[in-house]
């Protein structure tokens, strides 16, 4: 890595100004009110935090929580992430209001502000929002991954007066990232699914040339089935991306490859009535998930790959009788990892996938975020990463 990384700071006696990714999901807990249901982003943040706080350093921390619009909303504040914070690092956190940016000290050692995204200086990427952003800390950190590709204030703006530096877990997503699509082991084997072609064709471009194998499922695969003059009956289809998506399969020369069969209801119901359809999908009906022979033939090529990467779900993976082939595909990459491959995972339904199946820690990376994954994947810049200071 060319960017300077924690490891390269002095930070005792320092106020390190960390940008963390804790946007997390939240549900309501009886009388607790607002919790903490899923920590995997909180804990990923940890040895970037312990680091500076056992050398002597104290930790400012800041984040965005969901999409308040530019205004404080209690629905999306952080009081229930710092009260968990405190629980797992084990240490009081100091919780400071959005509107106090005064440079103060963390008390403990680590403080956590409020939803940096209350205010509209944030997304706007405000030089004065940036600024007092910044009066909180001595150095910058950054350790989102997940917000990596976008140029907000809280990543990017601080950059601009602080001495900025890559927290260890957005300096490993880099790493490992890098990797893999700088220098794969072959076979190099990508899985793509989701809803959209268009939201994946950025990425698609730019891996055909490098994959040995691309595997596409989800909703968007309908897209390319019925370029091809398959029938898809009911399933979603972007038409205005038929031209497209038919071009992109005559180029991938075969690397690109589609469901062949398809687990299919009569409505997008978890209780719907479902069969299994080869090739063509009958009128009134719509794909929801690959079929068991796709599952098997994606599977093999998964085992066999020396480098995968996957990114999406399969099918509708949140409802249980759809979410067999998303399953089949953490399965696979478990194996890869087992072989001794390199096996990366991002996307919110096939991290949930991999997490749900006790997997997570069975793969070689689940990475923290799914846009700045997509980002690497379509070979952009990370706005994140670019502003960091460069090593001498």
């Amino acid at each position: 890595m060319t960017k300077l990384t924690l490891d390269d700071l002095d930070v005792h006696g320092k106020r390190v100004l960390v940008r963390v990714d804790f946007n997390v999901p939240l549900r309501e807990h009886g009388s607790q009110g607002l919790v903490v249901s899923d920590d995997t982003r909180i804990r990923a943040a940890l040895p970037t935090i312990k680091a500076i706080l056992q050398r002597g350093g104290q930790a400012i921390l800041i984040s965005h929580l969901g999409r308040p619009k530019g205004r404080p909303d209690t629905r999306f504040s952080l009081l229930p992430v710092a009260s968990h914070l405190e629980r797992v690092l084990g240490r009081p956190v100091q919780f400071l209001p959005i509107g106090d940016l005064a440079a103060g000290t963390a008390k403990s050692g680590v403080a956590l502000l409020e939803n940096t995204r209350f205010s509209p200086g944030e997304q706007n990427n405000d030089p004065e929002f940036a600024a007092r952003l910044a009066q909180l800390g001595d150095v910058f950190v950054n350790d989102a991954f997940g917000t990596a590709h976008r140029a907000h204030a809280s990543n990017t703006g601080i950059t601009r007066h602080l001495v900025a530096a890559a927290g260890y877990l957005l300096e490993r997503e880099i790493t490992i990232l890098g990797r893999a699509l700088a220098a794969p082991e072959a076979p190099f084997v990508a899985v793509l699914g989701g809803a959209k072609v268009s939201d994946k064709i950025g990425v698609i471009t730019n891996l055909l040339d490098k994959v040995d194998a691309l595997l596409i499922g989800g909703a968007m695969s309908y897209t390319f089935l019925q370029a091809t003059g398959n029938p898809v009956g009911a399933s979603l289809v972007e038409t205005d991306r038929l031209e497209e998506a038919g071009g992109m399969l005559k180029a991938s020369k075969g690397k690109l490859q589609l469901p062949e069969d398809h687990i299919v209801g009569n409505a997008f119901d978890n209780n719907a009535r479902t069969q299994t359809a080869t090739s063509a999908i009958p009128e009134g009906w719509m794909g929801l998930d690959i079929g068991p022979a796709t599952r098997a033939a994606y599977s093999r090529i998964i085992r066999g790959g020396r480098t995968v990467v996957w990114n999406g779900p399969m099918g509708v993976f949140e409802m249980p009788s759809f979410a067999a082939g998303t399953q089949a595909m953490a399965e696979a990459l478990v194996a890869t990892t087992d072989a001794g491959g390199l096996a990366i995972v991002g996307g919110g339904d096939s991290v949930a996938a991999v997490t749900q199946g006790g997997y997570a820690d069975a793969v070689t990376h689940v990475s923290t975020g799914g846009g700045a994954m997509l980002a690497c994947l379509e070979g952009r810049e990370l706005p994140g990463l670019a502003a960091l200071t460069e090593k001498e």
